[in-house]
């Protein structure tokens, strides 16, 4: 990824995911970055952040999304994550 805004090393959550950017004038598939943290020292939220490859970009201009999420939040999240994920495992069975 040219121009990168989030930082990826081999912490990061997920390197390479399939990603689409839907607006009202434009639909866009790239490749995406996706990272779940929280900070060092004194931490009060998990943040999970998401950045769309901006080499194959035509409509969006290069940014990264981020949710603040309280550990309920985040926990609520990681259930619906859980949840569909065995949705689809089964389906596929």
């Amino acid at each position: 990824m040219a121009d990168r805004i989030m930082r990826v090393n081999a912490y990061t959550t997920l390197d390479l995911v399939d990603a689409e950017a839907e607006g009202h004038d434009f639909d866009e598939e790239a490749y995406a970055t996706v990272n779940v943290t929280s900070p060092r020292k004194n931490p009060d939220h998990v943040e999970f952040a998401l950045e769309l490859d901006n080499t194959t970009l035509e409509t969006l201009d290069t940014h990264a999304d981020r949710l603040r999420l309280t550990p309920e939040q985040a926990r609520t999240l990681a259930a619906a994550l859980e949840s569909e994920a065995d949705a689809v495992e089964n389906a596929q069975q």
